[in-house]
C-alpha cells in the first residue's frame, strides 16, 4: 500500500513538473532530436550493460562458461527488470538471476554467492564514482557548505552500509541471518530446512573474497568502469540538445544522478523523484529548467526501452529448456 501511495504521488509529482515547466518548451527542445540522435544516445548503454555483465561474469569463475557471455547479458537484463519493475527496492531480481543460472548448470549455492559478491562489489564501485562525482561538483559549480555535508554524510551512510555488508559476507551472511531470527525467537521453517545449504553459501562467498582477491579487484574496476562509461550518454543527451558541457561536468551529473537515483528506491521507478532531481541538479549546473526536464525525459523513454528488451529477455529464457522450475530449487 506504501509503495502505491508513493507512486502516485511521484506520479502527481511528475505531472506537475512538466506543466509548471509547460509541455510547448519541452516539445520544442524534443524536436532538437532526430531518430539517429536518439539511436546514438542509446549507444552507451549497450557498453554500460555490457560492463556489468562483465563483471559479474568475473564473479561466477568456471560456471561462466556454461552459461557464455550473451546468455548471461540476458540473464542479467531480466533480473534487473525484475528488480525495477516490482517494489523489492532493487533487489528482487537477484535470486531470479541464480535461478536463472541454475537452468545452465550453475548450481543454486555458487549462482546465489555470484549475484551477491557481483551486487557488493557494483555497489562498492558506484559509491567511488558517486565521491568522483561529488568532487568534480565541488570544484565546478562550489555550493553552501551545509549542502555538500549532507551530500557527504548520504555516501558516508551508503559506503558504510556496503562496508557493514561486506564484512557480514565475509563471517557468514545466511547463517548470520539465521543467528539474528533464532536470538528473536523466529524460527523460519524454509531457512532452518536449509541451513546446510546456507553454510555452504557462506563458505563460497568468503572463499571468494579470500582466494580470488585478483578477481576482486578486476570486477571492481569493470563495475567501475561501467559507471563511468555512463558520462557518455549524459554528453551526448546535452550534445545533441544544444547546450555547452565538457567532460568533467558530464562524469559529475553522472554520477550525481546515480546518487539521486539510489536515493530515491522506496519510489517505485524513482518516478517524479528521478525527473525532479536531475532537473535541480542541472539547473545547478547552469541550464535551464527545460534542459533539465527534457534530459530526464530522455534518460525515462531509455529506461523503458531496456525494460522492455528485459522484458522479452525474460520471457525467451522462461521458454528454454521447458517449463519452469520450483524456486525452492535451492535446496539441490
Amino acid at each position: 500500500m506504501l509503495k502505491l501511495i508513493f507512486l502516485i504521488v511521484g506520479l502527481a509529482a511528475l505531472v506537475g513538473i512538466v506543466l509548471h515547466i509547460g509541455l510547448e518548451p519541452i516539445g520544442h527542445t524534443v524536436s532538437q532530436l532526430g531518430l539517429l540522435h536518439l539511436g546514438i544516445i542509446l549507444l552507451p548503454m549497450i557498453m554500460v550493460y555490457g560492463l556489468e555483465a562483465l563483471g559479474w561474469q568475473l564473479t561466477l569463475g568456471a560456471h561462466a562458461r556454461k552459461v557464455g557471455f550473451i546468455r548471461l547479458f540476458a540473464i542479467r537484463m531480466a533480473g534487473e527488470t525484475v528488480n525495477v519493475t516490482t517494489p523489492t527496492a532493487y533487489v528482487g531480481g537477484e535470486p531470479l538471476k541464480a535461478y536463472l543460472l541454475k537452468r545452465y548448470g550453475v548450481p543454486m549455492v555458487d549462482g546465489l554467492a555470484s549475484v551477491i559478491t557481483a551486487k557488493t562489489t557494483m555497489t562498492l564501485a558506484q559509491v567511488l564514482f558517486i565521491l568522483l562525482g561529488l568532487a568534480l561538483a565541488f570544484l565546478i559549480i562550489g555550493g553552501s557548505g551545509h549542502y555538500w555535508v549532507a551530500m557527504l554524510v548520504s555516501v558516508g551512510v551508503l559506503a558504510f552500509g556496503v562496508g557493514l555488508f561486506v564484512l557480514l559476507q565475509r563471517y557468514g551472511m545466511g547463517m548470520g541471518v539465521l543467528g539474528i531470527l533464532r536470538a528473536c525467537g523466529i524460527r523460519l521453517a524454509f531457512l532452518e530446512k536449509r541451513e546446510p545449504q546456507l553454510q555452504e553459501l557462506d563458505g563460497t562467498i568468503r572463499g571468494f573474497y579470500s582466494q580470488h582477491q585478483q578477481t576482486f579487484y578486476r570486477a571492481l574496476a569493470v563495475f567501475f568502469l561501467a559507471w563511468l562509461t555512463e558520462t557518455l550518454e549524459v554528453y551526448a543527451i546535452l550534445y545533441y540538445l544544444g547546450v555547452s558541457i565538457d567532460v568533467w561536468a558530464s562524469i559529475s551529473i553522472a554520477a550525481v544522478t546515480v546518487f539521486i537515483k539510489g536515493g530515491t528506491f522506496f519510489i517505485p521507478g524513482s518516478l517524479g523523484a528521478q525527473e525532479g532531481g536531475y532537473t535541480l541538479l542541472l539547473m545547478s549546473f547552469g541550464y535551464t529548467e527545460v534542459t533539465g526536464i527534457t534530459f530526464a525525459l530522455i534518460r525515462r523513454l531509455r529506461e523503458i526501452l531496456w525494460i522492455l528488451f528485459g522484458l522479452v529477455c525474460l520471457m525467451v529464457l522462461k521458454n528454454q529448456n521447458g517449463a519452469s522450475e520450483p524456486m525452492s530449487s535451492l535446496e539441490q
